[in-house]
């Protein structure tokens, strides 16, 4: 993983064409969601352009913490082995009022996962491995400094213009994904508007190296003596790098602010010396919007283009990873035939839910760190007074409800069930779990949603399973840890999307069962 890369434009095959170019697929953006969703794409068989109008990536780590479910997809994709590897691993966390400390967290306390709860990894470094294995996939043609600067929106496809340094040329595609970021030209070129709300106060992020003596956990606190009447956040990333975030108030200056000569001295209060230095500095004001839908005809909209957060809880860029997770496999039934158009109308629903989730926790969040009225302020008072002495009144202490995935509780993929105690219900994210060695070559369920398909588990899930599907025989035990997850007994079996989001589960089970199934997760039913 090579970070602080440039790319060299090149003319492509479609500039100066004789006829009219079409292609399965362009995405647009080549960050981290872009660069997932033709990954994915590619793996599928499906040819993809991908566009970015910049020519480089590493300005910035910007995001950083990324969570159990983004490495679960990123390992389907083979990426997410080296990633843990040059990542901090954490999964800890203290919040503080003042010097004293209010409680301490532990985000995956039970065993038994391939992935850890989170690694720390600047974005650079996500964006680098991302971007080497695309320009390893022949099935994706990634074109820097490519601008999309003109769209028009058919019922059947989509015409594109796109800027380059060696003038305009126009192509056509069946489908248009979006993933160009908060500032989306496709957005702006549609004329579509977020909906939501911006919040006034300013916060300072510095990524600073150092010798740092503190643990690899997520440290939190509220009016600390060293930033009075703020909040602070301090985190560990690789290569002796620490991501500092201050809050600054609402009338702060962006461009005042990030000046190394005021932004030192804070730093010094905080760390107790000045033995470090400046990575980088940024001053935000962010947002807690949201596109109405997320799919305009034959344009899909992903990430930050579809939709914003703030970054307490780490929504942002592990949210667009998990678009796009439920939106390629999705793309890939419909572009190879095998399922109706309206099956991306699911993508709508369940990330629009997840939007709708993310915003609202990001919102509470923000509200509790950064009170705007004297009833939160009171709340928030209160909440920290109590949080040593009562257990009840540390779930009011807000300092971001740190990233899990959305479970589609109104998904139309899912079949309704019969009576169920315990386990995974329809809509549900899977949880993983090691299998025994004899589980169709797999060593953890998670490795099973490698081949793209939907997944089986069952006794003599073989039989079962309808060819295109992956079968997987836990051969349970009492006791065993993927029986207790799923409340598995002899007989039961579950059904899980190419996304791992449960889709249905039934007792005595039969092959007709499994089949409807996977008839309606890939939207085969009228």
């Amino acid at each position: 993983m090579q970070p602080f890369r440039r790319f060299a434009y090149r003319r492509s095959s479609d500039q100066g064409a004789a006829g009219r170019v079409r292609h399965p697929v362009v995405v647009v953006g080549a960050g981290p969601v872009g660069l997932t969703l033709a990954l994915d794409l590619a793996r599928r068989a499906v040819p993809v352009v991908l566009i970015d109008d910049a020519d480089r990536i590493g300005e910035g780590s910007r995001a950083i913490c990324f969570a159990k479910r983004t490495l679960e997809i990123f390992d389907r994709l083979g990426l997410a082995e080296a990633m843990v590897e040059k990542g901090v691993t954490w999964q800890k966390g203290r919040v503080f009022r003042g010097d004293a400390g209010l409680y301490e967290f532990d985000l995956l306390p039970e065993g038994g996962h391939k992935q850890p709860a989170f690694i720390n990894l600047q974005q650079y470094y996500v964006e680098a491995a991302l971007v080497e294995a695309v320009l390893a996939e022949p099935l994706v043609d990634l074109r820097w400094s490519n601008r999309l600067v003109g769209l028009t929106a058919g019922t059947d496809g989509v015409q594109a213009k796109i800027a380059t340094p060696d003038g305009d040329y126009a192509v056509q595609a069946d489908w248009l994904v979006a993933c160009d970021g908060a500032r989306s030209p496709t957005r702006d070129l549609l004329g579509l508007e977020f909906r939501g709300e911006a919040f006034e106060d300013r916060f300072l992020i510095a990524d600073v190296k150092m010798k740092g003596a503190f643990p690899t956990e997520r440290w939190f606190w509220f009016d600390p003596p060293f930033h009075s009447g703020r909040s602070a956040l301090l985190h560990k990333q690789p290569d002796d790098v620490w991501r500092i975030d201050l809050q600054l108030g609402p009338d702060a200056d962006p461009d005042h602010e990030k000046q190394p000569e005021i932004v030192r001295p804070r730093l010094e209060r905080m760390l107790g010396h000045a033995d470090f230095a400046l990575e980088w500095v940024s001053v935000y004001r962010f947002q807690c919007r949201r596109l109405e839908r997320f799919v305009h005809g034959r344009v899909v909209f992903a990430g930050d283009a579809a939709h914003q957060v703030s970054p307490f809880g780490a929504r942002g860029a592990n949210s667009g990873i998990q678009d796009v997770d439920n939106l390629g496999w999705k793309l890939a039934l419909v572009l190879q035939g095998t399922s109706p158009a309206s099956l991306l109308g699911s993508y709508d629903i369940e990330r629009g839910a997840a939007a709708d989730e993310n915003i609202l926790n990001s919102t509470r969040a923000t509200d509790f760190i950064a009170p705007r009225s004297p009833g939160e302020r009171l709340l928030r008072e209160a909440a920290l007074s109590l949080a040593p002495l009562t257990g009840f009144a540390k779930r009011f202490v807000n300092s971001g409800r740190l990233s899990l995935p959305t479970a589609y509780s109104d998904s139309p993929l899912s079949t309704p069930e019969a009576a169920w105690e315990g386990g995974l219900p329809p809509g549900a994210a899977f949880l993983d779990a090691p299998l025994p060695g004899d589980a169709a070559g797999f060593a953890w369920l998670s490795e099973a949603l490698r081949p793209g398909k939907p997944v089986v588990i069952a006794d003599a899930a073989a039989r079962l399973a309808p060819p295109g599907s992956v079968a997987v025989d836990p051969t349970a035990e009492a006791g065993d840890v993927l029986g207790r997850r799923y409340a598995l007994a002899p007989g039961d079996a579950i059904v899980l999307r190419p996304d791992g989001h449960v889709a249905a589960r039934f007792h005595a089970a039969s092959s007709s069962d499994i089949a409807a199934a996977i008839e309606r997760l890939e939207g085969r039913v009228p």
